[in-house]
């Protein structure tokens, strides 16, 4: 079995198709349709604002693409022939490169953003309670998330994130005038929602409220910046009320479309406002650069900042990171294939001695106990060098591709139960509890 994913991204696709496939991953039972299929053993989908990704444990690669393509079509209402031209692939090490890249925060759209995290977490939990993670993605997904935290404690990678915030504001307050003193509304009560509100907190803004979708969480941000929280039916007398909107949510669809923009302004008798949209796909209707007074300030016009969040020392202090995290895990997994056969065979030894023993005690009951432990330990002595080798060896080659190969003559020189590899390899783990948000 081998590491697989089948993914797609504000990177190769389309807002409007990423948000069908978003939509369609979200019903109940995906993972079971996924793992009720051959090919796939085990299954984890991961699927944010600006991605959808399916990691399985797949015996082969054409018909794990296969399974996984199919799945998203069914899912989303995507003819496969329309989906696949948006559809990337990632196969074993490559796989587990890709996922650990995605865990650090050096594949979303704002370097450094640390809410895949929670995110990768909360997809590996729900792979959980469908029983569809077992030994191998439990192994990744654990390790990704020690890569991803890595990245963020041991280099200054969150700077990306902050860097992008602190421009956008300032192109702002550019537009009307200053923070300081000004009415701000936050739409949003994630990681980029809190940063900014803090941001414009420190800077002087007189008031602050938040809105989202989930009171509490917009109760919760407010009461950390010392504001006030809003639903989302009073946007539009909050729109009115601030000088410097900001909106980043994980929607999948447009939060602020021009009508309530446009309502909202002419409670404004005039004086200009700045909307800065975070948030991909957009939260802000384009539409609103229309509107008299409004400057809007989205990820379009900060293609600049994210660029140059991109290179860096930080940025190759965290792939470097992520480099050494995918070499132990790739050790890891050589080793694992390569265990089980180690173990079925000293099992069979163990086996075929204590049968000769026994059949020996039937002819020679006479044995008193001295010579009988005596002759048990010459026996077992003599088995486990002859076994010495080929275990020693078939341990050296887990880090070579040959090591494999290696296993499979022992299985097949010692006349081993295939079964015996497998129920080792999987057999039940405990799986540890991560309780890091992210």
């Amino acid at each position: 079995m081998s590491v697989l994913v089948v993914g797609i991204s504000h990177r190769s696709s389309p807002v409007s198709l990423l948000e069908r496939v978003t939509v369609g991953v979200g019903e109940a039972g995906a993972l079971q349709q996924l793992r009720t299929t051959g090919p796939v053993g085990e299954a984890v989908v991961l699927a944010t604002c600006n991605r959808v990704e399916v990691y399985a444990d797949t015996d082969g690669f054409h018909a794990g693409v296969d399974a996984v393509s199919d799945l998203l079509s069914r899912l989303s209402g995507v003819p496969l022939e329309e989906l696949s031209k948006h559809l990337y692939v990632h196969w074993e090490a490559q796989a587990v490169l890709h996922l650990f890249t995605v865990a650090a925060g050096l594949d979303s759209m704002v370097i450094g953003e640390s809410q895949i995290l929670g995110q990768l977490r909360r997809a590996y939990a729900a792979a959980r309670g469908d029983d569809t993670a077992g030994r191998v993605l439990h192994e990744l997904f654990q390790r990704a998330l020690r890569a991803g935290k890595r990245a963020h404690a041991e280099t200054g990678i969150d700077e990306a994130g902050r860097s992008l915030v602190t421009v956008g504001l300032e192109h702002a307050a550019a537009a009307v005038g200053q923070v300081s003193g000004s009415q701000v509304l936050v739409v949003g009560a994630g990681s980029m929602a809190a940063l900014a509100g803090a941001t414009l907190r420190r800077q002087g803004a007189a008031r602050i409220v938040v809105a989202n979708r989930t009171p509490e969480h917009a109760r919760r941000l407010a009461t950390s910046l010392d504001g006030l929280s809003v639903g989302f039916d009073d946007l539009e007398t909050a729109i009115g009320q601030a000088d410097i909107v900001v909106s980043c949510t994980g929607a999948t669809g447009t939060v602020l479309d021009a009508g309530t923009v446009e309502r909202g302004l002419k409670m404004r008798e005039g004086r200009p406002i700045a909307l800065v949209d975070l948030a991909l796909p957009r939260d802000i209707d384009e539409a609103v650069r229309r509107l008299p007074g409004v400057t809007l300030i989205d990820l379009t016009s900060l293609q600049e900042v994210l660029r140059s969040t991109e290179t860096g020392d930080d940025v190759d202090a965290a792939r470097a990171i992520v480099t050494e995290e995918v070499g132990t895990f790739l050790a890891w997994q050589m080793a694992s294939r390569v265990a089980p056969t180690v173990i079925a065979l000293r099992s069979r030894a163990d086996e075929v001695v204590a049968a000769e023993l026994d059949r020996l005690a039937s002819r020679l009951p006479d044995l008193d106990d001295r010579a009988r432990t005596e002759l048990e330990a010459t026996v077992r002595r003599v088995v486990d060098k002859l076994l010495h080798t080929p275990t020693v060896r078939v341990k050296e080659l887990t880090d070579a591709p040959e090591g494999l190969s290696y296993a499979d003559a022992l299985r097949e020189l010692f006349g081993l139960d295939r079964a015996a590899p497998a129920a080792v390899a999987s057999a039940p783990l405990a799986l540890e509890e991560d309780d890091d948000d992210g």
